[in-house]
Formats: C-alpha cells, structure tokens, sequence
C-alpha cells in the first residue's frame, strides 16, 4: 500500500477539479471505473508527488494503463486482479504540473480509480481544458488502438504479444480528435462485428456491436450488462467503423453480395444506424472501415446502407487505402495516415456550431 502515506493528501475522485473523459460508470463517484479505452482523468495540481491507486478486474491479456506526466507519456503494468499503485510523479521540487491518466486497452480488463494522493502541502488546480467539440466513436481493435506501438511491423502481421503494444493513445480515434481539437467516447472492442454470433470478440459465444453498442457495462467475465446514459454525451460526429470482422467465420459478402446473408447484414447495420440516429438526431454519422485489409464488398454494402437511408448527415467515408493497407493492426503511422484524412473530412463538412 501506499508510503509515507502521513506526508500525502488525499483528493476525492469526485471533485470539480479533475476532469474525466469517456463512457465512464460513475454511479459511485468517489470510484469510478474505467471500461473503454481512452478512458482519461485529467487534472492539473501543484506539489512534487502524486499516486493513484486502482483495482484491476482482468479478462485476458496483460493489462497496461498509460498516463501523459507534463507532456511525457508514461505507462504501467497492473496485477491481474485487485490494487495498483501507481506512482505518476516524483520529484525534488515543487511546481505545478498536469497529468492525463487514461485506458490503454479495451474491455480486457476493467479499472476501478480507488485514491488519488499528491503532496500534503500541494494543493489541486483549476480543470485542464476540456474540448467543446465532441466525437464519438464505435469500431474494433484498430480503433481502440491495439498492436498500434509493435512500429516495427508497419504494413506487416503482429508479432507475438500480452497486451503490451496496445495503446488506446495512438489509435486514429484519439489522434483523429486532437487533431480536430474534440473530445472522445471511443466505443471500440477488438475483435468485434456487427451482429453477434460473428467475428472475434467473446469466442466461442461472440457479442456483437449491435449488443454492445449501449451498454456501459458488457463483458461478460465481469457480470451483467449495465446500459449507458446516453443524456450523459452527445456527440457532434459519430464514426462507425465496423465491418471488417464481420468475415468470420463466413466471408459470405465476399462470396455473393447479394446472397441472402449479405442481405441480413445491410439490413442490421441499417437499424444500427437509424438507432444511433435516434439518440443523436443532429450528428454527423461517418461510416467507414479502416487501413486493415478486408474484402471490398463490405465497404460496397456499407456505401449502398448509407445511401439507401437518404439521410445529408450520413456518409460513406473511404480512407485512400481502405482495405489494404496492412495485414496486421495499425502502428502509429497508419493510424496518422488514417487520422489526417478522417480529420481533413470532418473539417470539411462545415458543421455548423464546429
């Protein structure tokens, strides 16, 4: 446990001061819990120590959490089950500093934040900025930012790994959104498809987005599901970026376009959408995939979806690449590859009040 825990303060974890960002479950406030990655708390403070303590419930992996210290980025490893200690800063001399704790990975684990502490004589600042703009994102790995640091493989398969490369940090999502100056609710799961009994995500017994998509709460390893508050967020852009797990088991838009199968999914990504239109009625709605390489139908059915829903605020976005660009996860210059074009994209549909 905590050293020399006479000569720290604590700071509540639900002050005004301290910034979250992310589809959190906050029904406790002193204990919030992170879920999604790129989950963050920011917050600024002026002292010379500060730890946090947190409670890690893991589903598979190793589990890493990432913070960036006064512009460094910093990360750690978690024990698999109960508390961390992590030591964000130390240092001889006081002054003030500025700290953004957030989620590396997905649901591979959830994070609950136990105790903030910095030095007994330091004392909390005024909120970091928090962006007016809002961005919302629902996609798979290559969103949540998975292998994205293995730099060594740009354009090539992953290596073997425990979790240690995936950084919710260098996914487009999150460049994408400080490109544009946003703030982001990264809704992303790897592995996962649109409708369950596909893809990756939970095998044998796949969920879907189309299941996961509302939820706050939805692994099971971790208990029931528990939904979101979607009054609590309302994006002015909406990525969906799924389709490209969607092959497997059965490629079958690959095999007949318009097989009955293929049919089906049109059909379920439409209602996906036009749910997602219901909780936001003003946002933009990109749909896309991504650099990762996949058949084209899925991308042509994608196209044909948003068309059909005749709606100005939902578009078909294709990246230069889309599709094959790499046979493995993004690494961080893809990822900036992707982020430059979705960024310029996003610019340039003038929404109004951006």
């Amino acid at each position: 446990m905590l050293q020399d825990r006479e000569k720290m303060q604590k700071i509540e974890l639900d002050q005004p001061e301290l910034v979250y960002s992310g589809r959190i479950d906050r029904r406790e406030k002193k204990q919030p819990e992170f879920i999604f990655p790129a989950s963050s708390l920011g917050f600024r403070f002026f002292g010379n120590r500060a730890v946090l303590i947190l409670e890690n419930r893991n589903a598979c992996w190793k589990n890493y959490v990432g913070a960036i210290v006064d512009g460094e980025q910093k990360s750690w490893l978690l024990n698999q089950t109960g508390q961390t200690e992590i030591l964000l800063l130390e240092e001889e001399e006081k002054r003030e500093h500025e700290i953004l704790f957030f989620k590396r990975q997905d649901s591979c684990h959830e994070i609950k934040l136990c105790a903030l502490f910095i030095s007994k004589d330091g004392r909390i600042l005024h909120a970091p900025f928090k962006p007016k703009r809002k961005i919302e994102v629902y996609g798979d790995s290559v969103s949540a930012g998975e292998v994205s640091e293995a730099v060594d493989y740009v354009g090539k398969a992953d290596p073997q790994h425990q979790g240690e490369y995936s950084n919710s940090w260098y996914s487009y999502a999150w460049i994408t959104a400080r490109k544009l100056q946003a703030e982001l609710h990264d809704i992303a799961q790897g592995g996962i498809a649109l409708m369950d009994q596909t893809g990756w995500f939970f095998s044998p017994d796949y969920i879907g987005m189309e299941t996961v998509w509302n939820q706050m709460h939805y692994h099971p390893a971790f208990g029931e599901m528990v939904p979101w508050d979607f009054s609590a967020y309302t994006p002015d852009v909406v990525i969906v970026a799924i389709g490209q797990n969607d092959s497997h088991p059965i490629d079958y838009m690959k095999e007949e376009i318009d097989g009955e199968r293929a049919i089906l999914w049109r059909k379920r990504y439409r209602a996906f959408l036009e749910g997602l239109r219901k909780q936001y009625p003003k946002a933009y709605l990109i749909c896309c995939t991504t650099l990762l390489i996949h058949d084209a139908a899925w991308d042509r059915s994608i196209e044909r979806v948003c068309r059909e829903l005749e709606d100005k605020r939902i578009v078909y976005f294709a990246f230069q690449r889309t599709g094959r660009g790499t046979p493995g996860h993004l690494r961080i210059s893809e990822a900036e590859e992707m982020a430059e074009e979705l960024a310029a994209y996003i610019e340039s549909l003038g929404i109004e009040g951006w």
